[in-house]
């Protein structure tokens, strides 16, 4: 998202030093890339030339304090500034998704067709049901969640809702074309408080384009409903018309947050910085893959380290807590400490722990520009492929093969490479890599991680990172 903002800012903030404080002179040239960067992202006009002004305002002047060059410090001030453009003046709490209330508590799912409500609908779903969700920072549990569609007019609306209900192991109540949006809704209310759900999540119908008559049906479906969180669902491929969109949804309804889909895609990403000035409401989720478990919450702050090239190790973390095994984890280390041979067993093992934590692209995402430019010299989707690829080769070994590697001579190279339907390359350029992470591991084992740190230039990139965050 906006990376041609971090390419600009980490170019510019090379040139910027040597000076004593920040000046109206050496800011210049960093506030017009800055400016271009967030025009060409699809940042609307009017956002872009208020958030110039706020950077500049506060720039100037500035004292370079520490190990921090006037660069640095600028990128603080960017940093800063762009957290509260994306919500983080509204506070900590803001982008929480609120429940609280009588239950079941309503969510009202609003916006243009094809913008990815049914899809966001099973993935908000299956996050509450999971138990994913935080109220002032603390998780209150799985919820019991059911969803009904009121979109009566997009073929096959329904039963896709149904479908995706299923994949995500919640309750679908049943809706049919042929009655009217505020039955459906009277209904599904009734439903639900009968059979105890803590949440209802309704998806709408959109249209093509913003019309009066969408308008008036999702108002009266509003008042039908009375519900907690009315969350404004935009694509963020939409660019410039998002901003009208949410205009228009902002006017009609009383908006309680917005959700960011296909942030995934080629989209420029300007859609997150102008609808949130736009409407006011924070952005409370983003889409990052396609499928279901492709939703997060959104964090100004985290999101604004993402783009100036710092990275969101802290979600990143959250991630890894959610997926990995930890009894696996705690039986690797066991065996790393007890000086056992680190085997493809293993090396399996670890890749299935890698696969359970999602999209190789969102995970790229959340590293520092330094790290990320280096891991992610594969794109995601060839990066997924090649996880894939390595996996099938590890199947296609026998036990006592991937227990013992120094056994995989030519035939049975060739063999396991028939069976992957990989060339021989391909099974050799695996055996490498293997080969580089047991020599870590020795390394690891005999206490010299932070000399293995230093040569890996770890040591220089973290102190950098620390810099910018200070």
């Amino acid at each position: 998202m906006l990376e041609n903002l971090t390419q600009r800012l980490s170019r510019v903030v090379k040139t910027i030093r040597g000076e004593a404080r920040l000046t109206e002179a050496n800011t210049q040239e960093m506030l017009r890339e800055v400016r271009l960067a967030l025009l060409e992202a699809d940042v609307s006009l009017p956002v872009v030339r208020d958030f110039v002004a706020k950077v500049k305002e506060k720039a100037l002047g500035e004292e370079v304090v520490g190990s921090l060059s006037p660069g640095q410090a600028l990128v603080g001030v960017v940093h800063q500034e762009l957290t509260a453009l994306m919500g983080g003046d509204l506070g900590p709490d803001a982008s929480e998704l609120s429940l609280a209330m009588q239950p079941p508590a309503v969510i009202l799912m609003a916006g243009l067709q094809g913008a990815g409500k049914t899809t966001t609908t099973g993935k908000l779903a299956r996050w509450l049901a999971a138990g994913d969700h935080v109220q002032y920072g603390r998780k209150t549990g799985k919820k019991k969640v059911a969803v009904v569609s009121a979109d009566v007019y997009r073929p096959a609306a329904i039963e896709q809702l149904k479908t995706v209900a299923a994949q995500v192991g919640v309750e679908w109540i049943a809706s049919d074309a042929s009655q009217k949006p505020e039955d459906i809704a009277r209904a599904a209310l009734d439903y639900a408080k009968r059979h105890y759900f803590d949440v209802l999540i309704v998806d709408t119908a959109g249209r093509l384009g913003i019309d009066e008559a969408m308008m008036q049906e999702i108002k009266m479906l509003h008042s039908v409903l009375n519900p907690i969180e009315t969350l404004f669902v935009v694509d963020a491929m939409q660019g410039q018309d998002a901003v009208n969109t949410a205009r228009a949804f902002g006017d009609a309804l009383p908006l309680t947050g917005v959700v960011l889909t296909k942030l995934d895609g080629d989209a420029r990403g300007g859609a997150a910085l102008s609808v949130r000035h736009v409407t006011g409401k924070p952005l409370k989720f983003v889409g990052v893959s396609e499928k279901l478990d492709g939703l997060e919450p959104f964090h100004a702050e985290r999101m604004a380290q993402r783009v100036l090239g710092m990275g969101d190790i802290v979600s990143l973390v959250e991630q890894a807590q959610k997926n990995i095994d930890v009894a696996e984890a705690q039986k690797l280390a066991a065996k790393m400490k007890s000086g056992d041979k680190f085997d493809l067993n293993d090396f399996r093992d670890q890749l299935a722990q890698v696969k359970k934590m999602g999209d190789m692209g969102s995970l790229l995402e959340k590293l520092p520009a330094q790290f990320a430019q280096a891991a992610g010299q594969l794109q995601s989707g060839q990066a997924d492929k090649q996880l894939r690829r390595t996996e099938g080769i590890l199947n296609s070994m026998t036990p006592q093969e991937r227990a013992k590697p120094e056994l995989l001579k030519a035939s049975r190279k060739r063999r396991i490479a028939t069976g992957a339907g990989v060339p021989v390359q391909e099974v050799n350029r695996m055996l490498n890599q293997f080969e580089q992470m047991q020599g870590m591991m020795k390394q690891m084992k005999k206490g010299g991680m932070a000399k293995m740190m230093r040569a890996m230039g770890g040591m220089k990139s973290l102190g950098k990172l620390g810099g910018f965050g200070r």
